[in-house]
């Protein structure tokens, strides 16, 4: 505990007093009224959102709150009606740096249904940093980063395994290795803990761990806070599409604090903040 608490600390004394002033460099994340649709149903209304460097940032709510999405649409996979994004302070529509960022998507298969090995998985990590005169041939320093990648989610002894032979947990760690083979400083997980087990948590906390105390930004979406609530700087409460609450961790209440649940927090009642109070 002792040294989760003090990778914390060492986070927290490189971010900013309040995470909306303007000293410092540009926010990493800044998202400005973002509105989206699925169909024909809102999923997004006029969400703000601010993650500065240095910081680890939960998303929360219940299923359907738009937690997803939001991530989603700050790696442009889901297009905004009405708002802007911006990384790294460039407008999402005209940023190009994707090395800088690593994205984690929910819980899949590794390789999509495709035979490959481990190692071969978290190399496709890499290919943002890889120049196209030489796609396919991996310098020393992209070997170097697939190897301790894997070998920070605990998978050094099964970097030539068939990701088919792997378990879930496994699988979820193999993809964490992607992302961070990039060596990213902005790193986006969506429910990275979601019905993996319980030694996999524990791991993935522990790399967690690591990339914060190395002044990585994280920006998480959780369904619970589990072994990641002492690296959490700040959350964000979501509730049809809505913030309700951005500050300290809420404690989540009554059953709904019970693993397996869904997790309402003393917020998610309230009223939604107003625009511009999120800075």
């Amino acid at each position: 505990m002792a040294t989760v608490e003090s990778d914390h600390a060492r986070a927290a004394e490189h971010a900013p007093a309040h995470p909306g002033t303007d000293d410092g460099p540009p926010p990493v994340v800044t998202v400005r009224g973002a509105t989206a649709t699925l169909g024909a149903r809102p999923v997004l209304r006029g969400v703000d959102l601010t993650v500065r460097r240095g910081e680890v940032v939960a998303l929360l709510g219940a299923n359907g709150s738009g937690k997803s999405t939001a991530v989603r649409s700050v790696i442009g996979q889901v297009p905004l009606s009405d708002g802007e994004i911006s990384l790294f302070g460039t407008p999402l529509r005209r940023f190009r740096a994707w090395r800088r960022v690593g994205y984690v998507p929910q819980r899949t298969t590794a390789a999509s249904g495709v035979p490959a090995t481990v190692r071969e998985v978290v190399s496709s990590g890499r290919l943002s940093r890889t120049s196209p005169l030489r796609l396919g041939w991996p310098t020393r320093a992209d070997r170097a980063a697939v190897q301790r990648a894997i070998e920070l989610v605990g998978l050094g002894d099964r970097a030539r395994d068939s990701v088919g032979a792997l378990s879930g947990g496994q699988h979820q760690r193999v993809l964490i290795a992607r992302a961070l083979a990039s060596e990213p400083e902005l790193l986006i997980m969506d429910e990275p803990m979601a019905g993996v087990d319980l030694a996999s948590q524990d791991i993935l906390a522990a790399t967690l761990r690591e990339q914060v105390a190395a002044g990585a930004t994280v920006l998480l979406v959780l369904h619970e806070l589990g072994p990641l609530e002492p690296l959490i700087d700040r959350a964000v409460v979501l509730r049809d599409g809505c913030v309700m609450h951005d500050g300290p961790p809420p404690k989540a209440v009554g059953q709904h604090a019970l693993p397996g649940h869904d997790h309402v927090h003393p917020h998610a009642a309230g009223e939604p903040l107003r625009t511009g109070l999120l800075t």
